[in-house]
C-alpha cells in the first residue's frame, strides 16, 4: 500500500500544476509532515464548499476539478485532500462509511494520512456545519459522522484508490442533483 498511497492517479491527480502549486504553498514554512498534513486538512475542509451544502456547483470528481470549482461531495473533497498530502509526499488514503439517509444507505467518503510516530489517522474534510465538527487532532479521531445506527459500517481500511462504485457514480452524472438523488452504497463487506 505504501507506494499506492503516494500515487497520483487519473481521480487524485496529484501532479496536477495546480495541486502540486498549492500543495508546495501548503508546506512552506511547515515544521514537519504534521503540520503540512493539518494545512492540507484544514484548507480542503474550509477553503472547498460541500456541494450538497451549497445546493450548487458542478459535478467534480478528480482533484484538480475539486480544486478548480472550489466544491464536491466528501468523496471528491476526499480525492483532493488525498492529491494534496501526496504531493507533499505524505501517504494517504480514502476511507469509507455505510450510513443510513433517510431512504436508505450511503456511502461517505473521507481520507487516512500516514503521520509519523502515529501511523494511519483518519481525517475528515467534509465540511463543518452545525452538528458537524470534524478536526484534525492526532492521534484523537474526530471525523464528521459515527456509524452507530443499524447496518451502518465503519470500514477501517485503507484504501489506495477511491471505490469503483464511488468513481462510477460520479461519472455516471452530468448534475449535482441527479447524483444526490442516486448517492453510492456498497455493504463495505471487507470490515
Amino acid at each position: 500500500m505504501a507506494n499506492d498511497a503516494l500515487a497520483a492517479t487519473d481521480v487524485i491527480d496529484a501532479r496536477h500544476p495546480e495541486i502540486a502549486a498549492l500543495a508546495a504553498a501548503l508546506a512552506r514554512g511547515a515544521s514537519g509532515p504534521i503540520e503540512i498534513a493539518r494545512r492540507c486538512f484544514t484548507w480542503v475542509r474550509d477553503e472547498v464548499r460541500h456541494t450538497l451544502d451549497i445546493q450548487a456547483g458542478p459535478l467534480t470528481c478528480t482533484a484538480s476539478e475539486v480544486l478548480r470549482h472550489r466544491t464536491g461531495f466528501c468523496y471528491a473533497k476526499s480525492h483532493l485532500l488525498a492529491a494534496l498530502l501526496r504531493a507533499n509526499g505524505l501517504p494517504a488514503g480514502l476511507c469509507y462509511q455505510r450510513l443510513a439517509n433517510g431512504s436508505g444507505y450511503c456511502l461517505h467518503g473521507f481520507n487516512a494520512v500516514e503521520l509519523p510516530g502515529i501511523g494511519w489517522y483518519r481525517i475528515d474534510a467534509r465540511g463543518n456545519k452545525p452538528g458537524i465538527d470534524a478536526a484534525f487532532d492526532p492521534p484523537t479521531e474526530r471525523l464528521a459522522y459515527a456509524a452507530t445506527e443499524a447496518g451502518e459500517v465503519d470500514d477501517k481500511a485503507v484504501y489506495a484508490h477511491p471505490l469503483p462504485v464511488v468513481v462510477a457514480k460520479l461519472r455516471a452524472h452530468t448534475d449535482w442533483q441527479s447524483f444526490a438523488a442516486d448517492l453510492p452504497d456498497d455493504v463495505l463487506a471487507r470490515v
